[in-house]
């Protein structure tokens, strides 16, 4: 095979991959009563922590009004709080509260799966795997900067 045909192929299994991931994205949230951005936003607070709703709406690319009600919609879901900012009380930061188990029930299939196919590969591929993620992630990280610098 040509190395334009691999590079086609490559492209096809990469974005049938990520549809994939974000169909189950989508499936994992409605199953638990939740919009894919909400489980987007929840997925943030989880990796990095509380933050302003300021700066949950710019991590998610919502304006004011949408990120006030999805904190709502997940304060009432019982996965987020409002608290005071330690070093400034007027201002609020969103939370999470606790690990999301009906979440993490829903979602337990398909992590299992994963975890299964990635003990099929050597150390050494593993290495390989995770060097990737890695990187596509600040890839893709520096890449929507980059599109909501264009927007602003």
């Amino acid at each position: 095979m040509s190395t334009a045909g691999m590079r086609s192929d490559a492209s096809e299994v990469y974005r049938r991959y990520m549809s994939a991931v974000m169909l189950h994205g989508h499936a994992g949230a409605r199953a638990c009563d939740l919009g894919a951005t909400d489980l987007y936003a929840l997925n943030i607070l989880e990796l990095s922590g509380a933050m302003t709703p300021g700066e949950l709406g710019a991590r998610t690319g919502l304006t004011t009004g949408p990120t006030t009600r999805l904190v709502d919609r997940l304060e009432q879901a019982g996965y987020v709080r409002r608290a005071p900012a330690p070093g400034d009380r007027r201002k609020v930061l969103v939370e999470p509260v606790g690990a999301p188990a009906e979440l993490d029930r829903v979602m337990a299939p398909a992590r299992q799966r994963i975890a299964q196919i990635l003990g099929d590969y050597s150390p050494e591929q593993l290495r390989v795997l995770f060097d990737y993620f890695t990187r596509a992630t600040a890839a893709y990280q520096e890449a929507a900067d980059q599109l909501r610098a264009k927007e602003d």
